[in-house]
């Protein structure tokens, strides 16, 4: 599917019988997954986890992030809210933006990532993968998925997916077909509300877990989270009058080379440089 010539996105035309089954999913709970359910053999338990704060920078506060990436110098996020989200791309040193591109009008953006010259944005309900070009951020095709799009990042020669329950969904980075699914268990029990992600460059999946100010990080193919970090601190880094304006924390990205994350949330004023540490 093409990008019309007023520069509009069309939307995809999905059969009846997808969009009925996405409903049915939606409307019995199909993709949130049961967090009480044990495995026989969880392995060993989660290392716990803490932030060290590295250093901060601004964060626009009225945006609702739900993606960041690092590539090239460059910082990339995305934001959410229908009539309101975007995709940015600013200097990762400065922080000046460069290009700022909005998401049509109807959609709410989600989670992004960068695979070769192509950065993929994610839809929540729409069920939409967006594929913009690398460096101008302009869309130039679109990916129909079936049920919600939550987060998203590049592992290697695949995506990972996450869609708020316990699953990771593998991706191919051109066509976007799915290739697998592992369901992610912390001490033999499932996780879900698995939110923004990040592929760390040692092969460890990094996620928020919305509602929460934890991440934990996970062996993709196994499923295992390996860590559990708390980032509650975090908060109290910020003001009250600045926490009284903030959503949970989202966001996450990982500074080339380094044992640094940046991370922040929907609405804080504040992104942190981080480690984490035992």
């Amino acid at each position: 599917m093409r990008v019309r010539q007023d520069g509009r996105l069309p939307r995809p035309i999905r059969p009846a019988a997808v969009l009925a089954t996405t409903v049915a999913a939606l409307t019995t709970g199909v993709l949130t997954a049961c967090a009480d359910r044990p495995v026989a053999d969880p392995g060993p338990p989660a290392e716990e986890l803490r932030v060290e704060v590295v250093a901060t920078r601004p964060h626009d506060p009225a945006a609702f992030t739900q993606g960041l990436e690092i590539s090239d110098g460059e910082l990339l996020e995305g934001t959410g809210r229908e009539g309101r989200s975007y995709l940015s791309a600013r200097a990762l040193d400065t922080g000046a933006e460069r290009t700022r591109v909005p998401v049509p009008d109807e959609m709410f953006g989600e989670g992004i990532t960068v695979a070769g010259d192509t950065v993929w944005q994610l839809t929540w309900k729409d069920g939409v993968a967006i594929a913009r070009d690398r460096d101008t951020l302009a869309p130039r095709d679109l990916v129909d998925y079936d049920g919600q799009g939550w987060g998203l990042c590049a592992d290697g020669n695949r995506l990972v997916m996450s869609d708020g329950s316990s699953t990771l969904t593998f991706r191919d980075p051109v066509t976007f077909d799915v290739l697998g699914t592992a369901t992610v268990r912390a001490n033999g029990r499932e996780v879900d509300n698995l939110n923004e992600l990040e592929c760390a460059e040692d092969g460890s999946v990094y996620a928020n877990v919305w509602k929460t100010d934890r991440i934990v990080r996970i062996d993709p193919d196994s499923g295992r989270v390996t860590a559990t970090v708390d980032a509650g601190a975090l908060r109290d880094e910020l003001t009250d009058e600045q926490r009284e304006g903030i959503d949970v924390l989202n966001g996450i990205a990982q500074v080339p080379g380094t044992d640094r994350f940046l991370v922040t949330g929907k609405y804080w004023p504040t992104m942190f440089e981080v480690r984490f540490v035992p």
